[in-house]
């Protein structure tokens, strides 16, 4: 069963998810004051959302000198027909591989990798570029963050 979306949420659970997505480690008692319902309700919205999948687990965003201590680089990933399967669990046991997406447009896929020097980047590419199904890659180094609203850096 699919989870709700956002807009098929109450306002309260909206604001739930919100605020959580602020700070997921926000004590209880400081969520119900904020949204002005008792603990046992905020208790019992995330087990829910939790449940329903609303909410499908919590990350640790890294802090910006590590951030900075890193690269990172976007892939595109053009593969053969038949392969993707293949070729997305070959990248899921890739750590440095952030996040995969399916892409409309010229590539298949999207990577965002982060590893902790070019030389790895390097590695990693090379990696890819190998994978049985993988045609062609093209690859952007991130030079530098201009808006930064959290959710790449988790």
């Amino acid at each position: 069963m699919r989870p709700p979306r956002l807009d098929q949420l109450d306002d309260l659970d909206r604001n739930l998810v919100a605020l959580l997505q602020v700070n997921a480690r926000e004590s209880v008692a400081n969520l119900a004051r904020q949204l002005g319902v008792a603990r046992t309700t905020v208790i019992a919205r995330i087990a829910r959302l939790e449940r329903t999948n609303v909410i499908a687990g919590y990350n640790v965003r890294l802090g910006q000198d590590v951030l900075d201590a890193s690269i990172s680089a976007y892939v595109g990933i053009i593969i053969a027909p038949r392969h993707g399967a293949d070729v997305q669990k070959r990248l899921a046991k890739m750590p440095e591989v952030q996040l995969l997406c399916a892409v409309s447009g010229e590539f298949d896929y999207v990577a965002w990798l982060r590893a902790d020097s070019p030389d790895r980047i390097n590695d990693l590419l090379d990696q890819i570029g190998g994978l049985e199904g993988v045609e062609r890659t093209t690859t952007s180094i991130i030079l530098a963050r201009k808006i930064d609203r959290g959710t790449m850096g988790n």
